[in-house]
């Protein structure tokens, strides 16, 4: 007959512990909220102390005038001025007149010393660029080396590398590039004088070319 009371004892004591969890879990979500607010405070403090007081400015009655955009740049424009000079570059350019009658082929413009074709042979000048021109077309070649040197030229770059290749693929084993990319050279106002790379730079199969400043 006792059994029943003792149950419901049990019963009261599981009711008491879920309470007491519950209430424990609340004062500390409460306490978690205090210190939250307690932090926002501090640093809310801080930030007065540092900046001191914030007022909003008064309304001047300014008109809301929309800034001008940037221009765009001239992308296309840019474009077509390289396609131009890449035109420009005739395959029927006569440069043998223009070139040294060395073996080499050198070139140098009328107003350079002699002594620049030896200062490029001997590698007193430091190649600061190179194009490499393996593998392409007469078209693209023409007009991979015009956007070389002209970025060369803005760059700031003096003595370059252009690699056309010995031409031993060629039909009849004649450098198709190797006799073009000098005319082409030559047509180039930026061009000052070119030789045949040493063994070491390439030999028969690149120049070093010298552009104006």
């Amino acid at each position: 007959m006792a059994s029943p009371p003792l149950k419901g004892l049990d019963s009261l004591a599981s009711v008491q512990r879920v309470l007491r969890e519950r209430r424990a879990a609340q004062e500390a979500a409460e306490a978690a909220e205090r210190e939250r607010l307690a932090r926002l405070a501090r640093e809310r403090n801080l930030f007065a102390q540092t900046v001191g007081a914030v007022h909003a400015m008064p309304d001047r009655g300014l008109a809301q005038v929309p800034r001008p955009r940037p221009t765009p740049e001239p992308r296309s424009r840019e474009r077509d001025e390289q396609a131009v000079l890449a035109q420009a570059l005739s395959d029927d350019f006569d440069v043998d007149s223009l070139l040294e009658t060395d073996e080499d082929l050198s070139f140098r413009r009328p107003a350079l010393p002699p002594q620049v074709l030896t200062k490029l042979r001997r590698g007193q000048w430091s190649i600061q660029a190179q194009l490499d021109l393996h593998g392409l077309r007469s078209d693209e070649a023409r007009e991979t080396l015009a956007a070389f040197l002209q970025d060369c030229q803005l760059r700031g770059k003096r003595c370059v590398r252009v690699v056309h290749g010995k031409g031993h693929g060629s039909p009849g084993k004649e450098g198709v590039l190797r006799v073009k990319v000098r005319r082409w050279l030559v047509q180039r106002d930026e061009v000052l004088a070119f030789v045949q790379a040493t063994p070491v730079q390439g030999g028969a199969g690149a120049l070093v070319v010298l552009l104006q400043g």
